[in-house]
């Protein structure tokens, strides 16, 4: 609900504070006076697009601030959440408009954007008048307003499911069906490097073994000869044989030697074990590099297959394994993919089987509630003095969609016989003021915590059809808050509370005030609003007839 409405500084209002209450307000005062800057205003703090030059004239910045009560289930406060916006019961939406057009918002002493307004805006206030487009003649809405006149949101709940899951089995068999049609594009060339991988079967670490082999058979004739004559040397009559017939000698003539010899026979010995680890090396060396040459030749065939191998697929050669791995698993894939893609097909069959279901049964449900929403309406119409007029919820096909398989749209035609058509096209100004408040009057239901606003919806009607439209407006305001910009007497005389807006000029300024009318108050203003300028007697009398005072 809509508390207290704040304005400084905006067009021809200096500084004006309104507390609204709950019910039926109506705003009442000459054409001109100042009753759209009102709302002008209330669409600026919440966000909405209007007029580009706000400022009043001579003032540096425009400012309102509008205060609305939250009850604790109200939608504004998933609003505020998901922004991160402090969360109360009382909401503070401030707005301010500089003379060179910077706009600055705060909601309860937060800067925010201009979009968390405009969100906001949807969960606090619904405007409407015979010109608007934002609800009730938008003909894009019918179908959530049908579908939330029936109850049907557990039905489009399910519908909005089904639909996920098919888009998303549509997605899956569509990636499946791509990617099997690229693996079998290269079938031929997998099953030739899957086959020439797997004869050669290359392991981690042997092309780096194979090329060290070939590297020492290469080198082993140049060397073979030079460790040949080391072998020799240390062996047989050479080093080794030297120093044993040393050692034996020495061993000989130490005992006459007084331990003289003692040290060096160590030494000696030493050597001679040191001679032989040497020799028993070198012998190994030797047979090591004793090779048959085919050898030398299948080692570098390997190593230069391996090699040749990873060049061709672009890979280090200790990752052709790893390679050859996932090759197999695009043969693997090839081969399983037809069975994958007709289980999918399966799945994504169920899963339309599923839709159509739901979608029928949202389609049946939606059928249901327009025939009690045309019959509503048209109960509606007839105290509204339109009981010739006819009213219709068409539903047409439409493309398959998270909403279902839907279109609707209200039409109407005004004389029996008449074509229908679009609610805004067929009706005139009158005729359409009254349907839209006949339409928000059957979709209405419970608190909503909206502010209802209705912008001289009540143009073009008068007498007894003026005072079936208040009694309409006045039933809407006993399950929450009603605002109306009016010139009718009859609707201004069932309001639970009323202003008067004036345009007063004071020197060289034209400014705009609102006054808070009482009963006495009361009578004069609808007295005004039906005699003119001029109050007579007879005016006051019907005036007071009107409030019933």
């Amino acid at each position: 609900m809509l508390r207290s409405l704040d304005i400084r500084d905006m067009l021809i209002i200096d500084r004006l504070e309104l507390a609204f209450r709950p019910g039926l307000n109506v705003l009442t005062g000459e054409t001109g006076a100042g009753k759209s800057i009102l709302l002008d205003s209330l669409g600026f703090v919440l966000g909405w697009r209007g007029r580009a030059e706000l400022v009043r004239a001579g003032a540096d910045q425009g400012e309102v601030q509008a205060v609305f009560e939250l009850g604790p289930d109200h939608p504004a406060r998933a609003v505020l959440r998901e922004a991160g916006l402090p969360e109360e019961d009382d909401l503070i939406l401030r707005r301010i408009n500089t003379s060179e057009g910077r706009k600055t918002a705060w909601v309860n002493d937060r800067r925010c954007s201009g979009e968390v307004l405009r969100r906001l805006s949807e969960t606090l206030v619904e405007l409407h008048g015979q010109h608007d487009d934002r609800g009730l003649l938008n003909p894009s809405g019918h179908r959530m307003l049908l579908d939330t006149f029936g109850n049907l949101g557990s039905a489009r709940d399910k519908v909005r499911h089904a639909w996920r899951k098919v888009s998303d089995q549509h997605d899956a068999l569509k990636k499946a069906q791509g990617a099997l049609e690229k693996v079998r594009a290269e079938e031929d060339f997998l099953r030739h490097a899957v086959s020439e991988l797997d004869a050669l079967d290359p392991q981690p670490g042997e092309e780096a073994e194979l090329d060290t082999r070939r590297r020492l058979m290469q080198g082993a004739e140049r060397i073979r000869e030079d460790i040949a004559k080391a072998a020799q040397a240390l062996g047989g009559e050479g080093a080794e044989g030297r120093a044993g017939d040393a050692l034996r000698w020495l061993e000989g003539a130490a005992d006459k030697a007084e331990g003289q010899l003692d040290e060096p026979i160590a030494a000696l010995g030493r050597a001679l074990v040191e001679l032989d680890d040497a020799s028993m090396g070198v012998t190994r060396c030797l047979e090591a590099l004793s090779f048959n040459p085919l050898e030398l030749e299948q080692t570098e065939e390997r190593l230069f297959a391996i090699r040749a191998l990873a060049r061709k697929h672009d890979v280090a050669p200790d990752d052709l394994g790893g390679f050859a791995d996932t090759l197999r698993r695009k043969v693997s894939a090839l081969e399983q993919g037809d069975a994958d893609i007709e289980a999918l097909s399966r799945d994504l069959a169920e899963a339309q089987k599923s839709y159509d279901a739901a979608a029928k049964t949202l389609s049946d449900a939606r059928h249901k509630a327009s025939k009690h929403l045309d019959k509503q309406v048209m109960a509606e119409l007839a105290p509204l003095k339109m009981d010739r007029a006819v009213f219709e919820t068409v539903i047409t096909n439409a493309e398959p969609g998270p909403a279902g398989c839907d279109d609707v749209s209200f039409a109407v035609a005004t004389n029996p016989g008449a074509p229908s058509g679009p609610l805004a096209r067929i009706a005139s100004g009158g005729e359409l003021s009254r349907f839209l408040l006949a339409l928000k009057v059957c979709l209405t239901g419970g608190d909503s915590g909206l502010t209802l606003i209705f912008d001289e919806i009540d143009r073009g009607v008068g007498g007894a059809t003026a005072d079936a439209v208040g009694r309409r407006l006045s039933q809407l305001a006993e399950q929450g808050q009603v605002l109306v910009v009016t010139h009718s007497p009859q609707v201004a005389a069932l309001a639970a509370h009323h202003w008067r807006v004036e345009k007063r000029t004071i020197g060289n300024e034209t400014l705009s005030t609102v006054t808070d009318l009482e009963t006495g108050d009361r009578v004069d203003e609808i007295a005004r609003m039906l005699s003119g300028d001029t109050i007579t007697p007879q005016a006051r009398s019907a005036a007071k007839a009107l409030l019933r005072v």
